[in-house]
């Protein structure tokens, strides 16, 4: 299985109607229009935010028809998830480590 690039992942992310879109998804599949019906763009223009969505990983969609249907891909989610958590652990542990520094300083000072 590829890794997720997380760089694309971030930058889909980062904008408010692409962040909007995947929550909607996050409730089930939906056609491009069910998806552009509550912003107030053009249809071209959503188009690009859910190509940016397909590109990063986060969306797949299939074609029936004239009917373009998407759905989350979960995966670029759980790598995020996973990076997350180790940057929470890391930043706990060097918290920790402070935290027991000024501690023992506070201590020799006494």
């Amino acid at each position: 299985m590829a890794e997720t690039d997380l760089n694309g992942v971030f930058h889909a992310l980062s904008d408010p109607t692409r962040r909007r879109v995947v929550e909607r998804l996050s409730q089930g599949p939906a056609t491009t229009s069910d998806l552009a019906r509550p912003f107030d763009m053009a249809l071209p223009s959503f188009t690009q935010h859910l190509n940016v969505l397909e590109r990063s990983g986060l969306v797949t969609s299939d074609k029936k028809g004239r009917v373009r249907t998407y759905r989350l891909a979960p995966q670029p989610l759980e790598d995020i998830g996973t990076w997350l958590a180790a940057q929470r652990a890391l930043w706990t542990q060097r918290l920790d480590q402070l935290d027991s520094f000024l501690h023992d300083l506070k201590e020799q000072q006494k």
